[in-house]
């Protein structure tokens, strides 16, 4: 069987987009049970900004013209990846990163990222460094370059 990421097709967002990536990003984040419970409680932590879109900070994975996932790179910072559930480990997260570090380095930036102590592993292998631990609205972060 081919790998999904071998037809995936990048591209910025569209305003239009934007509830669509939002849910998106709903289903992903709801699928890490450690943050389940806090996610459901407190919805406004789900949140695509519209200007982002505009901006033309957004990066959508497209996969046999359906929406597979998507990044938000503010400045040097990954501000968001998301990628639907059923087809995390396929490669699409790391085409995305992959994006977006160009992206930065177009920009003359290293890439920076908050992410999930679950998500270490990922982001390592993508080649970020941990610089640190921080904490954030629900939990410890670490402070990853690349």
């Amino acid at each position: 069987m081919s790998n999904p990421a071998d037809s995936l097709a990048l591209r910025l967002a569209r305003p239009e987009e934007h509830d669509e990536l939002e849910e998106l990003q709903r289903r992903a984040s709801l699928e890490l049970p450690e943050y389940r419970d806090q996610l459901i409680a407190n919805p406004d932590a789900i949140y695509l900004p519209l200007g982002q879109i505009a901006n033309g900070q957004v990066i959508v994975a497209e996969l046999d013209g359906e929406i597979a996932g998507f990044a938000a790179v503010v400045g040097g910072e990954l501000d968001g990846l998301f990628v639907e559930p059923d087809l995390w480990g396929h490669g699409i997260g790391r085409a995305l990163v992959d994006a977006a570090t160009h992206e930065a380095r177009r920009r003359g930036l290293a890439l920076k990222l908050i992410a999930n102590p679950r998500a270490r592993r990922f982001y390592e292998h993508c080649g970020f460094s941990v610089e640190g631990e921080v904490q954030t609205r629900f939990g410890p972060g670490l402070r990853m370059t690349k």
